[in-house]
């Protein structure tokens, strides 16, 4: 599923726990501080991956994760001779 420009993916990690994973829909990296990120995981454990969706969707909202999902191209800089 998408929501606000990111790709959520729902997975199993363990019985009945259920997690969510971020991604860029293209899989580019995020860059968020500085560092490169091909993911960012949701730190909880639901029952059920509506579940663990939900709390991804939440996630975005309430840190404004939208700003990383398309990281606009910074122009090159042309190097002049002094």
């Amino acid at each position: 599923m998408t929501y606000e420009g990111f790709a959520i993916e729902c997975y199993q990690a363990g019985r009945g726990l259920w997690h969510a994973r971020l991604r860029r829909p293209d899989r580019n990296p995020m860059i968020v501080g500085g560092v490169a990120f091909s993911a960012i995981e949701i730190g909880f454990a639901w029952s059920d991956p509506e579940s663990a969706a939900a709390d991804a969707k939440n996630q975005i909202d309430r840190l404004k994760l939208t700003r990383y999902a398309a990281v606009a191209q910074a122009p090159q800089q042309e190097l002049s001779a002094a």
